[in-house]
């Protein structure tokens, strides 16, 4: 299928060919009809991608200190790797559409395959022709409907939630600043609601809209005597609510709405504009309330509501984003609102890239702008060939494909597969068309898709790299094993011990080899370590500055992420487990008060079958600036010290010797070596599965004996 999409380096526009949508669970799958393009946040994401490195630098402080915080802990290779997977990546535009529904997920109720529909929310209703969207996303429409009127969809319900938390009743009185697309439409929702609206602009043809379609009063942006005027059309009162629609960098909107308001009035801020305002007199005397407006309404960037499709009470919750969508829309079906005023300007798809030219150059005035999808076209679910077929190898290499490509595999993984002719570069499939193509881009993969299938089923394709969300793991490895592929995933390896026991079933019957991303065994300097101190009974101390992370994140969810212990310190006791050469035997694990529900800041013990000891401090309530891991080990008179995989102090007989990288390391690549040598010598996997296996067994105990809070054996945990 064919979608709009930018690249951030230079802001260029395209429209590509990219895999349909995969259809997950919760979702709907919808072809477009219409979408609309909100020319102030779209043409500002334009605007900036547009710009050099410097501008976009200034632009995004925040991310500079991302990248400056990289450099100083991982080195100047990693944050290098991580800039250029930013401006290198195609990014979806558009969040606004509408259309009809081609297939509905199983477990969805409340949609069928030919509903009209309106949909929303950036990644998922874009300007393509297709769209998967969750259900909490998307809202059924009568038939008949007009969906060029319908894809105003977002827009429409950011424009109710700003007119919902200004809380007005009727009669009262609502100053808009800011008469764009926005501002126009809370202006026609403010006056069906029963509301005197004035309005505020700079542009006079805004302002004459407005006047046409709803507005009382309007004025210009500092205009001598606004507040006079404002105080005669409401008796002297003063307005109610102001609701500011503006992006500008200017303090004007914010200080005006002080100026125009009543005692004890409300400001709303929906739009882009700074709120440092000037305190006195008419904020702090007349006791002004200011709110943010977010977005579509409650729900909006709650993942539980938004991605697992899990709807608020209305009980509790009247109005959330999905319920505003729906108000909205039922606004324009019953005729309360007219917008058909507001679209100015139609696109088809392949001359898209032109609306944006418009919205920048302001080559004439423009208001809404909708893009037109060619109902004619035949699309069909087929992977997408993104470079040319290669002069087969005059010996025979292996194939390797992805299944997910997100910011590790980009970072860590991708990078280091080698670039000698040694394996041959099969295809990439991920959830998101647009990133499979930018993946397979970059990196010279034959081909791209959305569903599994289209890698599984690729005769060409020997071993399969798995890097998606963790509840997916098990599922993708026993599907690629009964493909009778080589199977490399990232950790953890399963969820629970059901599906632990499933791939040990199904890995003898495979005859293939499975390798799980423990890549710190692999630091040149835990390599060190072990050469010098050998494997047998040894004291280790592991110290791990994880960092916070908010309970709302997907690796925090028991579900999805399967939390911390289970996703994270199976690489710690992983590491231990090598460096001792002895599965992990008996664990007993705390967790400090208050850290019960995320069991994130924790300390285990562990006993080896060799009789090895091992202290695993896992801390998520520490400092950032301080070195994220610290190993100490002890053996027979000698010591040693590594610092984040970076440098490593060992303390002996023969006095101290000391080591420092260039940069940390911490594994990844060696890891990457050894697994494509195996795959293609059709050798053993690098990590025995033994290992792996007891490894994820000790991650279900860990979270066992937290709470039994006792002593337990590895093995005996069942989290099914």
């Amino acid at each position: 299928m064919k979608q709009l999409s930018q690249r951030l380096r230079d802001g260029a526009m395209s429209v590509i060919d990219v895999p349909l949508p995969l259809l997950e669970r919760g979702m709907v799958l919808v072809r477009n009809h219409y979408s609309m393009i909100s020319a102030g946040t779209e043409g500002s994401t334009a605007a900036s991608a547009r710009k050099g490195l410097i501008g976009k630098a200034r632009e995004r402080p925040q991310q500079v200190r991302q990248v400056l915080e990289v450099v100083a802990q991982q080195g100047p290779i990693q944050a290098y790797r991580a800039v250029q997977k930013k401006l290198e990546a195609w990014s979806p535009m558009g969040y606004s559409s509408a259309g009809v529904v081609i297939q509905v997920a199983p477990d969805v109720q409340g949609f069928a395959v030919g509903d009209l529909v309106a949909c929303a929310g950036a990644g998922y209703a874009n300007h393509a022709e297709i769209v998967a969207v969750p259900i909490n996303l998307c809202v059924p429409l009568p038939a008949g409907a007009d969906l060029g009127r319908a894809a105003y969809n977002a827009l429409g319900a950011i424009a109710m939630q700003g007119v919902r938390q200004a809380d007005l009743r009727l009669g009262e009185t609502c100053v808009v600043i800011g008469l764009g697309l926005l501002g126009q439409l809370t202006g026609l929702i403010l006056r069906a609601s029963g509301i005197r609206v004035i309005g505020v602009d700079i542009n006079a043809r805004s302002i004459e809209l407005a006047q046409d379609h709803f507005a009382e009063l309007c004025f210009t942006m500092g205009a001598a005597g606004a507040e006079a005027e404002v105080a005669r059309l409401t008796s002297g009162i003063g307005a109610d609510a102001v609701i500011i629609t503006a992006a500008t960098d200017s303090l004007e909107p914010v200080n005006l709405a002080g100026r125009l308001l009543r005692k004890r009035g409300t400001v709303v801020i929906v739009g882009l504009v700074p709120t440092a305002f000037d305190r006195d007199p008419d904020y702090y005397r007349k006791e002004l309330s200011l709110k943010m407006s977010c977005s579509y309404g409650p729900g909006r960037y709650d993942p539980v509501y938004e991605e697992k499709g899990l709807d608020y009470p209305a009980g509790f919750v009247r109005w959330t984003e999905k319920r505003n969508m729906q108000a909205f829309q039922q606004m324009m079906a019953s005729g309360v609102i007219d917008i058909g005023y507001l679209t100015t300007h139609r696109f088809p798809l392949d001359q898209s890239a032109a609306a944006y030219d418009l919205i920048l150059n302001k080559t004439e005035p423009y208001l809404g702008i909708l893009i037109e999808y060619d109902q004619s076209r035949e699309l069909l679910r087929d992977r997408v060939t993104v470079a040319a077929d290669r002069q087969p190898a005059a010996v025979p290499v292996p194939g390797i494909s992805f299944i997910g490509a997100g910011s590790y595999a980009m970072s860590h993984l991708l990078p280091n597969l080698p670039a000698n002719g040694s394996i041959t570069r099969r295809g990439i499939a991920t959830s998101s068309g647009t990133s499979a193509r930018s993946v397979a881009e970059r990196f010279s993969f034959a081909f791209c898709g959305a569903d599994v299938a289209d890698v599984l089923g690729d005769p060409e394709t020997d071993a399969v790299f798995i890097a998606t969300r963790h509840d997916s793991h098990a599922r993708y490895v026993l599907s690629a094993l009964e493909a009778g592929k080589h199977v490399f995933v990232e950790k953890p390896l399963a969820l629970n011990e059901g599906e632990l026991e499933a791939i040990a079933a199904a890995l003898p019957a495979a005859g293939t080899n499975l390798m799980v991303g423990f890549n710190r065994r692999f630091s040149p300097l835990v390599s060190e370590i072990r050469s010098q101190f050998g494997t047998g009974p040894m004291a280790m101390i592991y110290r791990v500055n994880a960092g916070f992370i908010p309970g709302d994140n997907w690796v925090q969810d028991a579900q999805v992420g399967g939390g911390r212990i289970i996703g994270e310190v199976c690489h710690f006791i992983d590491t231990m487990t090598y460096l001792c050469g002895s599965l992990p035997e008996r664990v007993h694990a705390f967790v400090m008060a208050g850290a019960e529900q995320l069991a994130d800041t924790v300390v285990i013990n562990l006993r080896f079958a060799n009789g090895a000891i091992g202290s695993l401090s896992y801390f998520a309530n520490g400092p950032k600036r301080m070195p994220k891991e610290y190993i100490e080990v002890y053996k027979g008179g000698q010591s040693a010290v590594l610092t984040d995989f970076r440098e490593l102090t060992t303390y002996g007989a023969k006095g101290t010797k000391h080591r420092k990288l260039f940069s940390q390391d911490k594994g990844q690549a060696e890891m990457v070596r050894k697994v494509v040598q195996s795959m293609r010598e059709g050798a053993p996997a690098p990590i025995p599965f033994g290992e792996i296996r007891a490894v994820t067994q000790a991650t279900f105990a860990v979270l066992r004996s937290l709470r039994e809070r006792t002593d337990l054996p590895v093995g005996d945990a069942d989290l099914s």
